[in-house]
């Protein structure tokens, strides 16, 4: 055994996993700061989230996510979104970066083709359910055991989410429903086999 494999693990090498948790933590902070903002505005950047069929609601993709009705629907995103964000980008901060983006455009434009007309649909509820059904999958598709066991940790913590696949009037089913198809897309497309480097 070298000599290199019996050093302590120094404070920078344990701190570098806790780095790549930053952005969701900033995320995070980003729809409280939204969300407080918007309290003596009495809710009205919340005409900024996605406007069904309507052009100018496409911007809503982008926006909706950080914006919530009320502190009881941001609290009830606010741990999901912190742990199974967390899960996937303390592996990778680029991954998590690119599952997120996948996901918030299937849900979102998911939201813009099917949600019912005159509905605006906010908040980041989408981005969990992707982030739970990625975490779910991507262990099929990676063929890796230890993503089959997360996955399984996941759903047991917090499978019972998926009740809000099921439509419910005021729940906004269609984020929720594209958003689980956008994080399986994510970890087919992120996890997809590499082709094998030809011999030489």
């Amino acid at each position: 055994m070298a000599a290199k494999d019996l050093e302590p693990v120094t404070r920078d090498e344990l701190s570098q996993p806790l780095m790549r948790l930053v952005p969701v933590v900033v995320m995070l902070a980003a729809m409280w700061v939204v969300e407080i903002v918007d309290v003596p505005l009495d809710g009205r950047l919340d005409r900024f989230g996605v406007h069904p069929r309507r052009l100018s609601g496409l911007d809503g993709i982008v926006f909706g996510p950080f914006l919530h009705r009320g502190f009881g629907h941001l609290f009830a995103n606010t741990l999901p979104f912190l742990i199974l964000g967390a899960a996937i980008a303390i592996g990778s901060v680029r991954r998590w970066l690119t599952v997120s983006v996948i996901i918030a455009l299937v849900s979102g434009f998911g939201v813009w083709l099917f949600a019912a007309s005159n509905t605006v649909t906010v908040g980041a509820s989408g981005l969990v359910f992707g982030y739970l059904s990625y975490l779910v999958t991507r262990g099929i598709f990676a063929r890796k055991v230890l993503y089959l066991l997360g996955g399984l940790l996941a759903l047991f913590v917090y499978g019972g989410i998926l009740w809000g696949l099921v439509p419910h009037p005021g729940i906004s089913w269609s984020g929720h429903i594209f958003g689980a198809v956008g994080g399986v897309l994510a970890a087919a497309l992120v996890h997809r086999p590499r082709p094998e480097e030809p011999g030489i």
